[in-house]
C-alpha cells in the first residue's frame, strides 16, 4: 500500500536525537537558490543523511542514476552536529505538483521539526525579479515580529512590497504552519532573475545564513561558481546589446 507521505529515518539515527537543532530547508525553487545553499552546506560541512521522505504528491516519475538505475523521487534529511547545536537539512528532488500536496508536505515538514524539537526553521529560496541582478539582495520574512531586528542587523532586507505575490511553496507555507506549532521560522530569499541557476544569489544567502546560525562555511567554491556565472551573464548581456544594435541599424 502506497502512503500519501512517508518518512523513514535511517537506523543509525533512530534513538539518536539531535541537540537544540535548527532546521534548514533548501528544496528546488526559483533560481535553485535555496537548493544550492543547502546542498553546498551539506557538502562542505560533511553532514550525514538521516532520513528519506516519499510522497504521491511528488511528480509521477523516477530519477535515473548511474548505469540506468531508477529510484523513486524523494526528499532527504541530513544532520550536521555542530558545537552546542545541530543543523538538520531538508533537501531533495522536487516540491509538490498540487496545491493540496504543498500544504500536506509543508505540514509534514513542520511535524518533523516539532518531533525533533527544532528551535528555529530557516527556509531558503529565490526572489525572482525577471531581470539580471549584479548585486543580489537577500530579502526576509518571519513568522514572529520579534525576529525581524536580528535579521536586519545581519543585512536582510524587509520591504513591504516585496515579494508582491507572497512566498509560494514550502519556503512560505512552512512559515505559516510552523507558527501554529509555536516554532520560530525565518525565510531568506536571494534576488535572482529566475532565468538561470543562480550561485551569485546563493552565495549572498549563504553569507547571511552562516552569520545568523554562527556556523562558518567556507564560501570559496560557491563564490567561484558565482564568478563563472557572472562571466556567462556578461556574455549574455553583450550578445543582447549586439543584437539590439543590429536591429537598430537595420531599421535605420
Amino acid at each position: 500500500m502506497i502512503e500519501e507521505i512517508s518518512v523513514r529515518y535511517l537506523d543509525s539515527f533512530t534513538g539518536n536525537k539531535p541537540a537544540d537543532p535548527i532546521l534548514i530547508e533548501g528544496l528546488p525553487g526559483i533560481g535553485q537558490v535555496g537548493k544550492l545553499v543547502a546542498e553546498y552546506m551539506i557538502h562542505m560541512l560533511g553532514a550525514k543523511k538521516i532520513g528519506e521522505i516519499h510522497s504521491i504528491y511528488f511528480p509521477p516519475q523516477v530519477i535515473l542514476e548511474e548505469c540506468g538505475l531508477a529510484r523513486l523521487v524523494r526528499n532527504e534529511l541530513y544532520i550536521y552536529r555542530a558545537s552546542g547545536k545541530d543543523l538538520i537539512f531538508l533537501v531533495g528532488d522536487h516540491q509538490s505538483t498540487s496545491n493540496e500536496g504543498h500544504y500536506l508536505l509543508a505540514d509534514q515538514y513542520c511535524m518533523i521539526a516539532e518531533e525533533l524539537k527544532v528551535q528555529r526553521i530557516y527556509t531558503l529560496g529565490g526572489f525572482g525579479v525577471g531581470h539580471l541582478v549584479n548585486d543580489p539582495r537577500v530579502l526576509g520574512a518571519v513568522n514572529r515580529a520579534e525576529l525581524r531586528g536580528e535579521l536586519e542587523a545581519a543585512g536582510v532586507v524587509f520591504n513591504r512590497e516585496e515579494p508582491g505575490g507572497g512566498i509560494i511553496g514550502a519556503a512560505g507555507l512552512i512559515l505559516g504552519l510552523s507558527a501554529k506549532r509555536g516554532i520560530d521560522a525565518v525565510c531568506l530569499m536571494g534576488e535572482t532573475s529566475g532565468y538561470l541557476v543562480d550561485p551569485m544569489s546563493a552565495a549572498n544567502v549563504l553569507a547571511i545564513l552562516s552569520k545568523l546560525i554562527d556556523v562558518p562555511v567556507d564560501p570559496t567554491k560557491l563564490n567561484d561558481r558565482a564568478s563563472e556565472m557572472e562571466k556567462v551573464i556578461e556574455g549574455l548581456v553583450e550578445v543582447n546589446k549586439v543584437q539590439k544594435d543590429e536591429e537598430l541599424s537595420y531599421i535605420g
